[in-house]
């Protein structure tokens, strides 16, 4: 890879005045040191477009590279010795040990349930020692609730909220009922889509980087009222999937089977018969996809669309970021392995935007699944069948350990996140978005009219999906400019294809 690709490029005739900054999170870290930021040039010239195509493409960019030419951001994966401004290498800790684990029969159930629990109860403890007041995101699901038990041991004070984000995953009743049973406060949030957008255009301006991460809205939403309610500090419950294992789906094999990187024509992705229905439009989406790239969640621009949306081809350079993984990726030995790889790289955005939010709050941040302690312990000393169990049943001894508490509870056999109501946002903030896309288009030329030729659309979450990249990034990119867009010279071409 040469340095210009590594590194971007500069607008014509506007040398970048800061010096190279690297800012490397080492596991069991949270609260990042982004103060070099602070002064960092408000100008078109230090902005990444390879790192904007990035975000188009996968909600994220890939690390260790950042949305400014001059800066690697990096969390696991990377050494923070190395100089990832240079030739950066990736290598996955946690990649399988199978045959090094001991075995099922080897070990006491019941010795390795207390040393789990007394782990995470350590891990809370330590990543929340200088919190006054800590409140837990919890979500709903298998990490939250196996969190909150530790929680109620190491700090009982802690306040648990629950975001509602769509009628489909409704699990504040379970939520609250895990939280009272363990004596905890219990507070619960319904998405209001107008409510978090203002919320994170407030913010924005403070936020240290970018990231279009899908429940970026709904933390902004939860932090922003933890703050408001006299919180200092937030524990996470991200962050256990790496090493604990990603079992596959046939919905996620069938994916990957129909990821083929095909160049649709327009006429067929953009028919009418097709622009209503979510399904049909994601399996469109998923032909012109990466087969690893779609372990990434959600619905994404196709690279036809960012090029469009740059107003040159730069799509391209942003998928060959993927040759710093591809070690990682091949010896992956099944697709279960790749989703943890995958799982890793997109630490970047979903460790990223609590670290990116809860700055800009200045609240304290914990992600105590994190814990070097209890990640290597997991991973040496759990069998597998306790990681991932017989029909694909994940996470076992995690439910073991939530079973000691509470019975057959719905979120352990169903899935819970932070979902937001998409279709809700480009209902009500469509003109806002649009707007700060005209005042954009020398840094996003195609985005003005991809908003007016999909208006009609947005009512299918593909499409909403889409418009909530733009939604993310457009007031960010805009914030870092001290001189209106139309003033900026795009960027040189040569050397991005």
């Amino acid at each position: 890879m040469s340095a210009s690709f590594l590194h971007g490029l500069p607008a014509r005739g506007e040398p970048v005045r800061s010096a190279g900054i690297q800012i490397f999170t080492p596991a069991g870290h949270a609260n990042v040191d982004f103060s070099p930021l602070r002064h960092h040039p408000r100008e078109a010239a230090v902005l990444d477009p390879v790192s904007m195509a990035d975000l188009l493409r996968n909600a994220f960019v890939y690390p260790p590279h950042s949305i400014y030419r001059d800066v690697k951001f990096a969390i696991s994966g990377f050494d923070g010795e190395q100089d990832l401004h240079g030739d950066p290498h990736f290598h996955f800790r946690y990649q399988s040990s199978r045959g090094l684990r001991p075995r099922l029969a080897d070990v006491d159930d019941g010795v390795l349930l207390k040393t789990y629990h007394q782990l995470l109860v350590d891990a809370v403890s330590r990543s929340s020692a200088q919190m006054r007041s800590p409140w837990l995101m919890q979500s709903g699901g298998k990490d939250s609730t196996s969190m909150a038990i530790a929680v109620a041991e190491a700090r009982p004070e802690t306040t648990c909220i629950t975001y509602l984000g769509g009628r489909e995953e409704n699990e504040i009743d379970s939520a609250r009922f895990v939280a009272r049973q363990l004596g905890l406060r219990h507070e619960a949030l319904v998405c209001d889509p107008r409510r978090a957008y203002e919320r994170y255009l407030a913010l924005v301006p403070r936020m240290p980087l970018l990231t279009a991460d899908f429940a970026m809205l709904s933390y902004v939403d939860l932090a922003t009222e933890v703050a408001g309610s006299g919180g200092d500090g937030v524990l996470d419950a991200l962050g256990s999937d790496n090493y604990f294992g990603m079992p596959i789906s046939w919905r996620q094999r069938l994916k990957a089977l129909l990821a083929l990187r095909i160049r649709l024509p327009r006429g067929i992705v953009e028919s009418h018969l097709l622009s209503h229905n979510f399904r049909l439009s994601y399996a469109l989406g998923t032909l012109q996809m990466d087969a690893f790239e779609r372990c990434f969640p959600g619905s994404r621009f196709s690279d036809a669309e960012v090029d469009t949306l740059l107003g040159y081809p730069i799509a391209e350079s942003s998928r060959k970021r993927l040759l710093l993984f591809r070690d990682d990726i091949a010896a992956a030995s099944s697709m279960e392995a790749q989703r943890r790889v995958a799982a890793t790289i997109v630490e970047a955005a979903t460790f990223g935007k609590g670290m990116f939010t809860t700055s800009a709050l200045s609240l304290l941040l914990a992600y105590p699944y994190r814990d070097e302690r209890l990640c290597e312990w997991t991973f040496r000393e759990v069998p597998d069948a306790l990681l991932i169990g017989r029909g694909g049943v994940n996470k076992v001894l995690v439910r073991r350990h939530i079973a000691q508490h509470f019975q057959q509870l719905p979120y352990v056999r169903n899935k819970g996140s932070f979902r937001f109501d998409l279709c809700g946002l480009a209902l009500q903030c469509f003109d806002q978005v649009h707007a700060m896309a005209i005042q954009a288009q020398p840094l996003l030329p195609g985005a003005a009219f991809w908003l007016e030729s999909h208006r009609s659309r947005l009512g299918n979450k593909y499409h909403a999906s889409k418009f909530y990249i733009l939604a993310i990034m457009l007031p960010w990119l805009l914030s870092r400019l001290d001189r209106p867009a139309s003033q900026w010279t795009p960027p040189d071409r040569e050397g991005l294809s």
